[in-house]
């Protein structure tokens, strides 16, 4: 495997790495979800969800691109 091909796989990543990336509570990602403004998780298990890096990090910049723009 290249270095190219492991750089584009999707990586999923936990709540407090997301909590972190953003700087959201648990609370205000999950009202966010609820309305439709943040990523859904994707399942793991039963018990356990985590979120595609690449669709945070998207959200991220949608959130910086609308703040440059206001």
């Amino acid at each position: 495997m290249t270095a190219t091909e492991t750089s584009h796989r999707p990586r999923l990543i936990r709540l407090e790495a997301v909590k972190a990336r953003t700087c959201l509570s648990r609370s205000t990602i999950y009202a966010y979800m609820r309305e439709g403004r943040f990523p859904a998780p994707v399942a793991i298990t039963e018990r356990c969800v985590a979120w595609i890096e690449a669709e945070i990090d998207a959200w991220i910049a949608e959130r910086i691109a609308t703040a440059r723009r206001s």
